[in-house]
């Protein structure tokens, strides 16, 4: 077993420095960081982009869309941005990526051993866990690869198509699961002794000085009569959610200084899950096909993957919450994008890829190649 975990590591490490994953704007040395504020392209044609087409990707956005607040960065300055973009609000599952971020130094620095399982670490809950179910790592539990299917505290997952408990070996079968990710949050405060809130504040927000953190607005939330591990939701504003995005655009750099390993930002934005087996069992389920899922799944990231991952979306990956909360990393572009939709205001963006694939039209040098 442990040659087994062993081959595994080594793997793991093998795939991040193997990664393709390099494009010919990590190559330049004309991308900036921003201070306390960013710094504003004034004239977004001189980096190749079409303003006109600028113009009608707002106005489609204010015709067709729900979002609250936009902002695109290329090359550490802002080329686009649209709506209140310093707003806190709620960014719903992107919380889960920002967790994934947090984990890399406890990892690499032994705290965090991903390979323990649950039994290991005297994890049950209400009910109890089935002793198959014990058997899952803390990796499978970032991967939505459990096979632990009790219902968490807090909703907004797969659970009403989950297979019967116990049928499922952990690490098999993927499914988008908030009692992995919850349990995530809770094992991560167990065994670094520091809360979620605080690691964000100490470990992104006080470094990449952002703008709008506020420490005092964030909360657990849940229902500890389901399950006793509470979720962490998070807010944000749409120019500080850039900055975490910009982090991993930078492989884990920000100034002069390596906050987060290159070595984990590839490992959890690399494809464990492929697109194909993340829609095979969905598709099944919703009538035959009508269910669509357009990425693969890293760790708590969602990957472009075979066959969307061509062109600008080569090496891409993006956070993604529910009513429109995105965080977007094209590098093939050296492109963040990050894009929210007030969850209070009860509505909806759907077509947020609508909006990423105008946004791409408008720069001239991938038009020039169709």
């Amino acid at each position: 077993m442990e040659i087994k975990k062993l081959l595994i590591t080594v793997l793991i490490f093998y795939s991040t420095l193997t990664y393709a994953q390099t494009f010919p704007f990590e190559q330049r040395n004309d991308f900036v960081f921003p201070d306390k504020n960013w710094e504003y392209v004034k004239d977004p044609s001189s980096q190749g982009w079409d303003t006109v087409k600028f113009a009608a990707l707002k106005q489609f956005i204010i015709d067709s869309a729900n979002t609250t607040g936009m902002m695109v960065v290329q090359h550490g300055k802002v080329i686009f941005n649209y709506g209140d973009i310093q707003e806190l609000s709620y960014i719903a599952s992107c919380r889960k990526s920002v967790l994934s971020i947090l984990y890399g130094p406890f990892v690499e620095n032994g705290k965090i051993n991903l390979y323990k399982t649950l039994e290991q670490l005297n994890i049950d809950d209400l009910g109890g866990l089935l002793p198959i179910e014990k058997k899952a790592t803390i990796l499978n539990l970032l991967t939505a690869r459990s096979g632990v299917y009790h219902e968490a505290s807090y909703s907004g997952d797969e659970f009403a198509i989950a297979p019967k408990r116990g049928t499922v070996i952990p690490g098999s079968f993927f499914l988008y699961n908030n009692w992995d990710f919850n349990l995530a949050g809770y094992i991560f405060e167990k065994l670094t002794g520091v809360g979620i809130y605080d690691a964000v504040d100490s470990m992104l927000a006080r470094p990449l000085k952002m703008e709008d953190w506020d420490k005092e607005m964030q909360h657990k939330d849940g229902d500890t009569l389901i399950s006793k591990y509470l979720a962490y939701p998070m807010w944000f504003s749409t120019r500080d959610m850039a900055r975490i995005g910009y982090l991993m655009l930078r492989n884990g750099q920000w100034d002069d200084k390596q906050i987060i390993s290159t070595n984990w930002v590839r490992t959890i934005t690399t494809t464990v899950t492929s697109f194909k087996e993340a829609n095979e069992y969905k598709a099944a389920y919703f009538l035959n096909g009508c269910y669509f899922r357009y990425f693969g799944y890293g760790y708590l990231w969602w990957v472009w993957d075979s066959p969307n991952n061509k062109g600008v979306y080569e090496g891409a990956y993006t956070a993604q919450g529910n009513f429109g909360q995105y965080i977007t990393i094209l590098p093939a572009l050296d492109l963040v994008i990050a894009h929210k939709t007030k969850s209070a205001y009860e509505r909806y963006t759907s077509n947020y890829l609508t909006i990423l694939s105008k946004l791409i039209e408008a720069n001239n040098s991938v038009s020039a190649t169709k």
